[in-house]
């Protein structure tokens, strides 16, 4: 048995469902559920943010190797209480997951990440909690830069501007010469940096971080825009 949550479900055949799940110590694993029927119905249960304890084979009755079965689900907790923006957050790390995470890769260590900002949005909804799932995902598909270290190695300071390089990282540059990159979003300030990386950011950079953050993330989800953002007020 392991805990897990269910990303997205969409309907296969009669009575059965293929859910998308985040696995604890395992990572993404796609399986088909039997809903069942009446009293026995598990459609309650198999929805997005409710903690599961639940059990999947390897083998699938679609015959796709891709899909496995799960052979036993119940829920672990009542379903974690997200409201207003928080729910539309929670949809949002969804559809990243299912974006961007393939089947085939063990991210294991995502699943405390992701539950972690789930607790976090139902006590209260802040944007931070999204940048530190955000950053937690790309380090785990090898594609956020160093927060730590300059391309040169040196420090990260906090008073010095830094502008990403893709493929390498951040270079400092000059104060005055932040307008001639500023609408590519490519210079932050190095106090943000430091702050992400600490999981301590604070209100004055959190614009800041939102735009690193869809900078690096854009190369990934390409050019299909992301459904869970129209959900927030503008």
């Amino acid at each position: 048995m392991k805990r897990g949550y269910v990303l997205h479900h969409r309907p296969y055949r009669e009575s059965s469902v293929i859910v998308n799940l985040i696995i604890d110590g395992v990572g993404r694993v796609d399986a088909i559920t039997r809903l069942g029927n009446g009293k026995r119905s598990i459609k309650s249960i198999v929805q997005p943010f409710q903690p599961l304890i639940i059990q999947f084979s390897a083998q699938s009755e679609a015959k796709n190797l891709s899909l496995k079965t799960v052979t036993h689900i119940e829920p672990a907790s009542p379903p974690i209480p997200l409201t207003g923006n928080s729910l539309y957050s929670g949809f949002y790390l969804n559809e990243l997951l299912v974006r961007l995470l393939s089947v085939d890769h063990q991210a294991d260590s995502l699943f405390l990440a992701y539950h972690r900002a789930l607790m976090s949005l139902a006590e209260s909804f802040c944007s931070s909690h999204l940048r530190y799932f955000e950053k937690a995902l790309l380090l785990e598909l090898g594609a956020l830069p160093s927060l730590q270290y300059d391309c040169d190695g040196n420090t990260i300071e906090a008073l010095n501007f830094y502008r990403l390089v893709a493929d390498s990282g951040f270079i400092p540059v000059l104060q005055q010469s932040i307008g001639h990159f500023s609408h590519g979003k490519s210079v932050v300030p190095g106090a943000m940096l430091i702050q992400l990386h600490q999981h301590d950011l604070q209100a004055e950079y959190l614009n800041s971080a939102k735009g690193l953050m869809r900078f690096l993330l854009k190369p990934l989800l390409g050019s299909k825009p992301l459904l869970s953002r129209q959900l927030f007020v503008k």
